[in-house]
């Protein structure tokens, strides 16, 4: 299994799940497309990063990719350039909703094609002060994170609120993943129940829901297959 992404989070996350694998990268171009809407930048740019590493490799392994971008209104909010970017990212969404949405793409090299799913998680934001998030942007650690904030960061707190999946947040919704790779009949050495609610300290009430059995829609082209309708 290969996780076509750097990010340590993700690494963190895919590791719940009990799996084996490897971190491998490809050059992908990031920037939105004109009209694009958010929900298909994310899932468009997890289907490049999963193909591209497939080229790489030879495409006989799994491969795991994700891209997450933190939306308010019909703006995509991405890494900050530099602090002073954070702080207006982290102004404007102080105390209002905005969404965070998780495009997952995952190689099948038996059939060649990708499966793709898209999580949407709702946040709440806190009221929090200027001073606490002046602090926390000095602190370094919203500079590698889109919308400028990370949920786990506990002395910051940033988050009052979320409706949805808590792992997608964090940069992997871990059952919307094992929804595409129960799917392709792996074996998942570790339940995403076991992994969210313990490791995460959140007690996710979609699990049940999202895990379900469901339909499988047939794929809608031969490079590609979304496991939700």
């Amino acid at each position: 299994m290969i996780l076509a992404s750097s990010s340590p989070r993700r690494s963190d996350l895919l590791s719940l799940l009990g799996f084996d694998f490897q971190v491998l990268t490809g050059d992908v171009d990031e920037s939105v497309k004109t009209g694009e809407s958010p929900n298909a930048y994310v899932l468009r740019l997890a289907q490049e990063k999963a193909r591209t590493v497939s080229k790489l490799i030879g495409a006989d392994q799994v491969i795991i990719a994700a891209d997450t971008a933190v939306v308010d209104g019909n703006q995509i909010l991405g890494k900050p350039v530099n602090r002073e970017d954070a702080l207006t990212m982290l102004r404007s969404l102080r105390a209002r909703n905005h969404q965070v949405l998780t495009g997952l793409a995952v190689w099948d090299p038996e059939e060649r094609i990708v499966h793709d799913d898209l999580c949407m998680t709702e946040v709440q934001m806190r009221s929090f002060q200027e001073s606490d998030m002046e602090t926390y942007v000095a602190s370094g650690d919203p500079l590698d994170k889109a919308g400028a904030y990370a949920i786990q960061n506990s002395s910051f707190n940033p988050v009052q609120r979320i409706t949805g999946c808590y792992s997608n947040v964090v940069g992997l919704p871990l059952c919307h993943l094992t929804d595409i790779l129960q799917y392709l009949e792996l074996k998942i050495p570790v339940l995403a129940t076991q992994g969210c609610r313990s490791a995460q300290e959140y007690n996710c009430q979609l699990i049940e829901k999202i895990q379900a059995p469901r339909k499988v829609d047939p794929p809608q082209s031969k490079d590609n297959k979304s496991i939700r309708d």
